[in-house]
């Protein structure tokens, strides 16, 4: 019903307001007890699902990206379409909202979507708030630093934003590679990534119980920088990385909006994501976990982000196309193996 009645009807009116009307939408249906049929519809509870990474038990392997519910808003409810996992974010230290509009655009003959949104978030301290009522939903919070803090502070942006959603989150996720904020080659220097997981690990280690830290790459690393991240892993310890954020290529999209600035997600990005997992997982001796993002449209997709090297995966883009339901099928057929 989503493909043939729903998603036709969405994608007539622009992509942002469209984000914000579903939301609503979602909390409304939620709010008059809806939940409990789109749990018996979406979820599947199985033993077999169940993983455990970093120390976290996971219902399933399946979870929400970061960039779906920025601001913490829905997650509770979107949990109910049977996600393992929801990830919070980009959150910034002060709210900030982002860059000018159009910033958002479906690429409808590629199944894909650019967009250039530029962190627009409301702070972390909004987003404590939100989080402060949840129970027993695993949270990822994905972090980054506010658009005009100067190269000497980003680091204490990361920080700020960890010490504060560190007693509200599962993990963290340091986004240093999205292509929609300013110095992003800074953010990407072996040296400076170095600086910060180190910056951060410290910070960790001052609370009671340390959280597991994770790096979000870009799909468009060589292999060069991809041994690096290898290395940077090694060198750091850091839990894991996640592979991989949206992409600046631009490779045979046929779609009116392909020549759009900022960062391309879904079915365009696919293989290109699993080849940097599957990379990362074979160079490294699959010596660190590594959750897969980036173009799953269907179980096949995520069964190859698995088979790949993956332990974990998440959706975003395919979640708008295909709808909840690819959240099932892909657990089921992670059960069928």
């Amino acid at each position: 019903m989503y493909k043939l009645l729903i998603r036709p009807i969405l994608f007539l009116f622009d992509p942002e307001k469209v984000h914000y009307f579903s939301f609503f939408m979602i909390r409304i249906f939620n709010s008059i007890g809806f939940g409990g049929l789109f749990r018996s519809l979406f979820q599947i509870k199985n033993k077999k699902l169940e993983r455990e990474l970093f120390g976290i038990k996971f219902a399933n392997p399946v979870g929400l990206a970061a960039g779906f519910d920025k601001n913490a808003d829905l997650y509770k409810e979107l949990s109910n379409f049977g996600f393992g996992f929801i990830e919070i974010g980009t959150i910034t230290p002060k709210k900030q909202i982002g860059n000018e509009k159009k910033r958002l655009f479906r690429l409808k003959d590629d199944q894909g979507i650019i967009n250039r949104m530029g962190f627009n978030n409301n702070g972390v301290k909004a987003a404590v708030e939100k989080l402060k009522s949840n129970t027993n939903i695993i949270i990822g919070g994905n972090i980054g630093k506010n658009t005009e803090t100067f190269h000497e502070k980003y680091t204490e942006d990361y920080l700020i934003c960890f010490n504060e959603l560190h007693s509200y989150v599962d993990y963290f996720v340091l986004n240093v590679s999205c292509p929609n904020v300013s110095s992003h080659a800074k953010l990407n220097d072996k040296d400076y990534l170095e600086e910060l997981i180190t910056a951060v690990q410290k910070a960790n280690k001052a609370f009671e119980k340390q959280k597991p830290i994770l790096l979000k790459i870009a799909p468009d690393l060589n292999d060069s920088q991809l041994d690096e991240i290898i290395e940077l892993v090694k060198i750091t310890s850091i839990d894991g990385v996640i592979a991989s954020n949206t992409s600046i290529a631009r490779d045979k999209l046929i779609s009116e909006n392909k020549k759009q600035m900022g960062g391309l997600s879904g079915k365009p990005i696919t293989d290109k994501s699993t080849e940097v997992i599957r990379y990362l997982h074979i160079n490294s001796n699959g010596s660190f976990p590594i959750i897969g993002v980036g173009g799953i449209h269907s179980e096949k997709d995520a069964m190859d982000k698995l088979n790949a090297g993956a332990r974990l995966v998440q959706l975003y883009t395919g979640f708008i196309y295909e709808g909840p339901g690819l959240v099932k099928r892909i657990n089921k057929a992670i059960l069928k193996g």
